[in-house]
């Protein structure tokens, strides 16, 4: 609770300086305490009594009883508990919150091939990305949502390919064995259009060389800035991120900018690229003429021959990625890129090689995958669960629970509710758990509408919203009231939004602010549930303004996850 931390410190390093404590190396000690009822803060002494000669127990009593301020303070086992008082709190949490941000960032994340249909593997990467943009703009940096688009790669390659070559009979033919399209997905480009990646996979597998070597000279063509081969590499990609965006869409994903890979090829930031990479001395040459930088010679351990140019002139992925950002940085003063753990390598020896031609290097959110409980998801094998038809099922089962709920009830107010609940159940879902951990996705689990989930907190919204509306209009109020347990507990919690809000943002771990949500509706259900708005038709202003508080920072907080707002269920 950093509000709590700068009205103790001054205090704090005064007493510590009247009994001889040298240097503010305890301010780093003075963290959150382990168990609620110890109280805000903790300071532990122990590290005092060694400079001192004394014992930490005398230590935290003598301190304890030269400490005053808007807070109580306790020696218990050689530790200081600091527990803020419920009238500070509730003067200082019902002010609006100036959010500290102002920095110019560059969040690129998503950036999948377009090659078909997200799937829920995917899908992580989209949800995590946008909402670490979501909360960097609640928190006040101007942030800019950055898709890039791979249209030069061998699978864009197998794609035009397959179009060119294949008809639909052809499709059909090879594909017979395989399940077909969805009917509720005809005429939806990515579905239709990821047949013909499929079919071309499957020719490619049964070791057809004729069409090996037409795919890699479509892609060496693309690497060379071939302008009619990336015309037609557009062609064939394009519906596809126009399918998939669509489905972004429905999840409350946009982007502000879209770049293709292929543009740092055509302007001539490669080849310059390349030149400067030659000059550096752990430059070096493969017998077959490609070109390599030494990372061993700078720690990297394993792989450390970082190829960047191929024998015949051509960049790699890699090379590419390099310059793209060398040009982002142009664009912003913070940098984050949304990476899956198996690109853990190459960000390591794209990072080493900015660093090596003297560029900043990017902050990166690395994301385990997501797994089935049969295994892992391939688009190439079919073994996904497409994100549409999980958004759709998301939104089948809300409408069941709505209906069960509400009862009689206008079908298209259903179907909105439904759409918003099922969406932000998904998303929720994935954004809880923290990036680093990868878990098995089951459907029982997404489409929870219990316990930690997106419905839980959208309930607790709407039901901040029922008061205000049955009130009508905004709180009147000069001091504070009672303040029994339930509302200092949610005092407590919207103490620490901003400090939640900061931690998500400065370590780019959305999940930590996702649990301070849900810590908020449950304080909010416990303060409604015992300090009443409206007794009597009579309303209490003190607990008004406290439920019109929490209301906002709910709304507010919800948006940076993503979930929606609803006013009603």
């Amino acid at each position: 609770m950093e509000i709590l931390r700068q009205l103790i410190e001054p205090s704090l390093e005064s007493a510590l300086a009247d009994i001889g404590v040298e240097g503010d190396f305890w301010k780093k000690a003075l963290g959150v305490s382990r168990e609620k009822d110890q109280g805000d803060l903790s300071l532990p002494c122990f590290p005092f009594a060694k400079q001192l000669g004394r014992n930490p127990a005398e230590i935290a009593t003598e301190l304890c009883t030269s400490l005053s301020g808007n807070f109580d303070v306790a020696a218990t086992g050689g530790y200081l508990n600091f527990k803020a008082r419920s009238d500070w709190l509730a003067s200082n949490v019902l002010k609006e919150l100036e959010m500290p941000g102002e920095k110019k960032v560059l969040i690129e994340h998503t950036s999948a091939n377009p090659n078909g249909p997200f799937h829920v593997g995917r899908a992580r990467n989209a949800i995590l990305g946008d909402t670490l943009v979501r909360l960097n703009r609640l928190y006040g940096n101007y942030v800019r949502a950055e898709y890039y688009v791979d249209d030069m790669g061998k699978q864009v390659g197998v794609m035009a390919w397959a179009l060119a070559n294949l008809t639909s009979e052809d499709v059909g033919r090879i594909l017979e064995d395989e399940d077909g399209l969805n009917p509720r997905w005809e005429g939806k480009s990515d579905h239709e259009t990821v047949r013909w990646y499929q079919a071309a996979q499957q020719l490619r597998s049964a070791g057809d060389e004729s069409i090996e070597d037409e795919i890699s000279k479509l892609v060496h063509a693309s690497e060379h800035g071939d302008d009619s081969v990336l015309d037609q590499f557009e062609q064939a990609y394009q519906p596809v991120l126009d399918g998939m965006l669509e489905t972004l869409s429905r999840l409350g994903i946009e982007f502000d900018t879209f770049t293709k890979e292929s543009k740092f090829v055509v302007d001539g930031s490669v080849s310059s690229l390349m030149q400067r990479l030659e000059q550096l001395d752990i430059h070096g040459t493969a017998d077959n003429g490609a070109h390599f930088l030494d990372l061993g010679q700078r720690g990297l351990k394993g792989k450390t021959d970082f190829f960047y140019r191929r024998g015949d002139g051509s960049s790699l992925y890699a090379t590419r990625d390099i310059a793209y950002h060398m040009w982002k940085w142009q664009q912003c003063e913070e940098l984050i890129n949304v990476l899956g753990e198996d690109h853990k390598l190459q960000a390591k020896q794209v990072g080493m090689t900015l660093e090596e031609l003297g560029e900043k290097v990017p902050e990166v959110m690395f994301y385990a995958f997501i797994k089935l409980p049969e295994g892992k998801m391939s688009t190439r094998k079919g073994n996904v669960v497409f994100m549409d038809d999980l958004l759709e099922e998301a939104k089948a089962q809300a409408a069941s629970v709505v209906r069960e709920l509400r009862g009689e009830i206008d079908p298209d107010l259903v179907e909105k509710i439904a759409e918003a609940v099922g969406v932000s159940a998904v998303r929720f879902n994935i954004t809880k758990v923290s990036p680093d951990k990868g878990f098995t996705f089951r459907w029982e689990e997404a489409l929870s509408f219990e316990g930690e989930s997106a419905p839980f907190i959208m309930y607790s919204h709407t039901r901040a919203c029922s008061i205000a509306k049955r009130v009508g209009r905004s709180p009147d109020f000069d001091s504070t009231g009672e303040i029994p347990p339930a509302m200092h507990e949610l005092l407590r919690v919207m103490a620490c939004h901003l400090d939640k809000l900061s931690h998500s943002v400065r370590e780019n771990k959305p999940h930590i602010f996702a649990f301070h949500l849900l810590e908020l509706a449950t304080a909010y259900n416990s303060f409604y549930r015992d300090c009443h708005v409206i007794t009597e038709g009579v309303v209490n202003e003190f607990n008004f303004a406290v439920s019109e508080r929490t209301r906002g920072l709910l709304r507010k907080g919800m948006i940076g996850l993503g979930i929606t707002p609803l006013e009603s269920m």
